[in-house]
């Protein structure tokens, strides 16, 4: 689906003291850079606030005056944008992820469809917006009070025909205070998630974009552990990992290329333990 995104990473972040909030860290990463991996789909993304590095290329932009507020922030994002739909997200949201932007870009509203959280509060600021409708309230409201500075969101989307989508309370948690912080730095450390938070981040560092098979690289690694020995079981997914790799790079599709690589030392693995065992023994 064809989009431009918006991201609103400025704001005095009064509660954290004046901390530049987007570039907090979550789970080794900024704030900013995990919600950018939930809109690498976009087109065009425009993040307004103070240029920084940012793990992928996106377009600069800032409010006048600055620190006028996120109205004024949303226009001049909008500027650089030429889509028809327009995903507009804070920079704080730390569980972002891309089913929940699939849902907001796919939503039935006329005019736009913004996330509502599991205690029934609307996010204006995770949502995807028609452009057109979303420049025509900005101009009409910009002319009605003699600026867009101190707007706040409401009396935007109070004037656009938008539907809600429900989403997690992990896609609409942001972090407001130091405490929200903490809690984010806890959560992905849950043992339900951790593996899958840790894979993420580790393909996002390594710039690598390929699906991983937890459950299969796992049972791997305690077959060369069990079977030949515990120092076996990361050297041997490292050696599948980059097997793949090599297969891919000839052509292979990376998914497939992981899966039979695994599936090539877990047979193997089997073999070598098969030769400990009773029969095995002095065997060949």
């Amino acid at each position: 689906m064809t989009y431009d995104a918006i991201v609103l990473a400025g704001g005095a972040a009064r509660r954290l003291g004046g901390a530049d909030k987007p570039g907090l860290s979550v789970g080794g990463r900024p704030l900013l850079d995990r919600v950018l991996d939930a809109c690498a789909g976009a087109g065009t993304t425009v993040v307004v606030g103070g240029r920084r590095a940012t793990a992928r290329p996106v377009t600069w932009a800032l409010e006048e005056p600055p620190g006028a507020g996120p109205l004024a922030a949303l226009h001049a994002g909008l500027r650089h944008t030429g889509a028809d739909l327009v995903l507009v997200l804070s920079a704080d949201l730390p569980f972002l992820d891309a089913a929940t932007v699939r849902a907001l870009l796919a939503g039935p509203g006329a005019e736009g469809t913004l996330l509502r959280d599991p205690d029934g509060r609307d996010q204006p600021l995770v949502a995807a917006y028609r452009a057109e409708p979303l420049r025509r309230e900005l101009a009409l409201l910009a002319t009605e009070h003699g600026s867009l500075t101190g707007l706040p969101l409401r009396a935007l989307t109070a004037e656009l025909d938008l539907a809600r989508v429900e989403g997690s309370s992990a896609a609409s948690f942001d972090c407001d205070t130091w405490e929200d912080l903490a809690a984010a730095r806890a959560r992905i450390r849950e043992h339900g998630t951790v593996l899958d938070e840790w894979i993420t981040a580790v393909k996002n560092e390594l710039g690598l974009d390929v699906p991983v098979d937890v459950t299969e690289l796992l049972d791997l690694a305690r077959d060369a552990a069990h079977g030949v020995a515990r120092p076996a079981a990361p050297l041997t997914t490292f050696l599948v990992g980059y097997a793949a790799a090599l297969a891919a790079a000839d052509g292979a599709d990376p998914e497939a290329a992981l899966s039979e690589a695994c599936r090539k030392a877990t047979a193997l693995a089997g073999r070598w333990e098969a030769e400990t065992g009773p029969a095995g023994k002095g065997s060949g």
